[in-house]
């Protein structure tokens, strides 16, 4: 049997953080005419804590959101009007449906927190990152004792909002 001599010796150790490593921040967004899928991946992202260098996939490294102004979200394309959202009670007969237009008109923090649930994991992690995220409809939030720092999308306004 070969023995790589260049490799003799070395280990890479693959870094797992440990839960009193990891700082949480806490930011703020305001989510007037912004684009909702294009907010939705960036406050996913940080969720899940992928913006830091110690993120594992497996441990919740993410950081706390806020969003505000979830009411003046906009949809592109007419998605609004397209997009369907189903509910099911869980007996036969019992889905319930509406467009993003009626959810967006009836409980905009609900359409918000629903496109963000879709792109965290589908398991107990993806729900402890879930309790991170706070929306509001309105421009206030009870969360000013905890200092948020507003988080920039720009790239994700709308483009009649951006002209």
């Amino acid at each position: 049997m070969a023995v790589n001599v260049y490799n003799e010796g070395l280990r890479v150790r693959t870094y797992s953080p440990k839960a009193t490593e990891i700082q949480r921040n806490w930011y703020v967004v305001d989510a007037e005419d912004l684009v909702l899928g294009r907010m939705a991946t960036e406050v996913a992202r940080v969720l899940r804590g992928k913006h830091k260098p110690i993120f594992a996939p497996h441990i919740d490294t993410g950081d706390h959101v806020i969003i505000v102004n979830a009411s003046k979200v906009v949809l592109t394309a007419g998605k609004a009007d397209k997009k369907v959202v189903h509910r099911h009670s869980g007996y036969p007969g019992g889905i319930r449906s509406r467009t993003y237009a009626q959810l967006l008109a009836t409980k905009p923090e609900e359409a918000v927190r629903r496109t963000i649930r879709g792109m965290l994991p589908k398991n107990r992690l993806g729900r402890a990152q879930l309790r991170k995220l706070k929306v509001y409809a309105g421009p206030t939030h009870p969360h000013q004792a905890q200092r948020p720092k507003p988080l920039p999308l720009e790239h994700a306004k709308a483009k009649a909002a951006a002209e």
